[in-house]
């Protein structure tokens, strides 16, 4: 048994190892990380400088207040880079085309880059997807970019940020330098995502993913994750207060200098 999986809501924030930011509901969160997204592209654009983040496909809840401040704003996007997290694969390790329901390309197309004023958004060579094809692009992109600004994501339900998955026979050290690859879903994620995405038709979920690495994540200047699912209650407390290992990645970001876990008030609490 962990004990820190039954935590209370007051047990959970007395002394976690990543600070936690307890939010009334989703559309809070949400519109919290939307309104981040905003600022630091508003601070950056005012220096004259890049913006560089890593963003998600999951959560997806911060793109329309995102798309709706830009627009209501008139921030300008032609110097913001995104670098998307990852994307599903076929079986023979090729993107799964963007018509697919499930492509996380398709998905930024039709509800974010569509959607934002087209004298804002920026240019298509700046809405970046890792590439099986070319695995050291995104690693040299970030470097010549001068780094990540900000990476944005949320955890899954075995610690994994991105689709970088629990690999126990890696040291945390080890685990903490893998770069952009391609690699086979767990089975826990393909559940889970089906469940999520294809209302529980497993046999339809890829086996296959491309993902940036946690080496890419961790040395971003600041990582956001936000929680407000039922089982991210378990997660929100392994992230907290487990041991920082590979059986569970998000711990291996607990050593981070400026990162948060945001989650709702029914993730903070647990059913009577």
């Amino acid at each position: 048994m962990h004990e820190y999986y039954y935590y209370t809501k007051e047990e959970l924030l007395k002394s976690p190892k990543i600070p936690l930011i307890v939010m009334e509901d989703n559309a809070v969160v949400f519109q919290s990380i939307a309104q981040e997204m905003a600022d630091e592209i508003e601070r950056k654009n005012a220096l004259g400088e890049k913006t560089v983040f890593i963003c998600p496909v999951g959560p997806v809840g911060q793109y329309p207040y995102f798309v709706d401040i830009v627009n209501n704003k008139n921030i300008d996007l032609k110097n913001v880079w995104f670098i998307n997290m990852d994307e599903y694969l076929t079986d023979d390790k090729q993107w799964i085309p963007k018509e697919h329901r499930l492509s996380f390309r398709g998905f930024m197309d039709r509800t974010v880059y569509t959607k934002i004023k087209p004298e804002l958004v920026m240019p298509e060579e700046q809405r970046v997807f890792p590439n099986p094809d070319n695995l050291g692009y995104i690693p040299e992109l970030i470097e010549k970019l001068g780094g990540v600004d900000i990476c944005f994501g949320g955890i899954g339900i075995n610690g994994h940020v991105a689709f970088n998955e629990p690999q126990d026979e890696l040291s945390g050290e080890e685990f903490l330098q893998l770069k952009t690859r391609v690699l086979p879903i767990s089975k826990e994620t393909r559940a889970v995502n089906s469940i999520g995405d294809l209302n529980g038709a497993l046999d339809d979920m890829p086996h296959y993913c491309i993902t940036i690495g946690i080496n890419e994540i961790s040395h971003a200047r600041k990582i956001r994750l936000g929680c407000f699912r039922d089982w991210h209650r378990s997660v929100v407390r392994h992230a907290a207060y487990g041991e920082p290992e590979a059986h569970f990645p998000v711990s291996l970001l607990q050593s981070h200098p400026d990162i948060n876990i945001k989650f709702t008030e029914f993730v903070a609490n647990l059913p009577e």
